[in-house]
């Protein structure tokens, strides 16, 4: 049979019409070395400071697995091997700002004023583990990419109050293939709102690796369909990090819209403690990974700058394990809630029907307390 040979389609006619191009940021290689000249804002106390807190984010990382496991605690989403990530934003994020967070935070709320004890209360399954931080932030978000919604939202209440702050969001890699991400990105094109949208791309989404769950090169030219700026980071570089944030907050103020920073990090963990990665990803995959993990890489850096030491490291591993120890050993001394707490801020006028519920509820426990 003669096989069947298409034409090659004409190119006339064909002009330009546009072109687009995306920045990458780097600092910091993956031995720690200076790629290009400090920015102003890395000073040797800022370096030092952000490599502390990445260190006391592991350590209460560690432990709140270990928790899971012991069965003190409920599902949990590590951060391992993101710190910069978490780190960045909550130095970056200024104290009016609104923080609206996806589930995997946990390094920003710290540096946002949330105790300890009460992201070990959140993920012991106590909804009172909220509270803490500030009032304008928004709580964490396990749906996958319904805060993105939340936080355009935000955004517009700040520019229709012509306030300065912005609104700051993260998602997964994965959240950027839902509806909620292009429509929240639509809006934030049209109405030039001063939102950033920081893309943790941690290479799965769950089990998922990305280059299956999207076609495109890089997710930073989700952007360039909305109309709004987008650029990629080194997410293992904290400087990188911080630095695009500066920069969005500055085209923000200038009145130039919302910007999508794609932060590239690995998730040397389990997706959760529900999950087991090892059912997905080699261990050679994993294993190259740990050679590109962001606090080795900027302990490196403070090496070489004659900023941090081996005694220092030691002192501040036990300064560290003695924070968490005593932040573990008060979620552990919280009582639980009441029942009937279930039905608190449910209504803001307290309907009558409820109270038949309320007395199931009270006939409930009195029965199992005289069991």
């Amino acid at each position: 049979m003669k096989a069947i040979t298409q034409a090659p389609i004409e190119a006339q006619g064909h002009q330009p019409l546009m072109a687009f191009s995306l920045e990458k940021i780097q600092f910091l290689d993956t031995d720690g070395n200076w790629l290009c000249e400090r920015p102003s804002f890395a000073s040797d106390q800022w370096l030092v400071q952000a490599y502390k807190h990445m260190v006391l984010n592991r350590v209460f990382d560690s432990k709140a697995i270990a928790l899971q496991r012991t069965g003190q605690m409920g599902t949990y989403p590590s951060s391992l091997g993101q710190e910069a990530f978490g780190t960045a934003i909550g130095m970056a994020l200024q104290k009016d700002d609104v923080f609206v967070p996806y589930y995997r935070d946990h390094g920003a709320h710290l540096l946002r004023g949330h105790k300890m004890s009460d992201l070990l209360l959140y993920w012991g399954g106590d909804e009172r583990g909220s509270a803490s931080g500030p009032q304008q932030d928004f709580p964490i978000c396990v749906p996958i990419a319904t805060q993105i919604t939340h936080a355009a939202g935000a955004a517009a209440a700040l520019k229709i109050k012509g306030q300065d702050q912005i609104a700051l969001v993260t998602i997964g890699d994965g959240g950027t293939s839902k509806g909620d991400f292009f429509e929240s990105l639509n809006v934030a094109g049209a109405w030039q709102l001063p939102l950033v949208v920081v893309v943790n791309n941690n290479q799965y989404a769950i089990s998922v690796p990305r280059e299956i769950q999207c076609g495109a090169p890089t997710l930073a030219q989700k952007a360039i369909g909305a109309g709004i700026h987008g650029v990629q980071v080194d997410g293992n570089d904290v400087v990188a990090v911080y630095q695009a944030i500066l920069e969005a907050r500055q085209r923000a103020h200038l009145h130039k819209g919302a910007t999508l920073i794609e932060a590239m990090t690995y998730r040397l963990g389990d997706h959760t403690t529900a999950d087991d990665a090892s059912r997905y990803r080699s261990n050679e995959e994993v294993k190259q990974a740990w050679l590109n993990e962001p606090i080795k890489r900027l302990q490196t850096a403070l090496h070489q700058l004659n900023l941090w030491s081996a005694e220092q490291e030691q002192a501040w591993q036990q300064q560290c394990g003695e924070q968490v120890d005593q932040a573990v050993q008060t979620y552990l001394n919280i009582k639980p809630d009441s029942a009937e707490s279930m039905f608190d801020y449910l209504y803001q006028d307290w309907p009558e029907v409820m109270n038949e519920q309320l007395d199931l509820l009270a006939d409930k426990l009195a029965r199992q307390q005289h069991k």
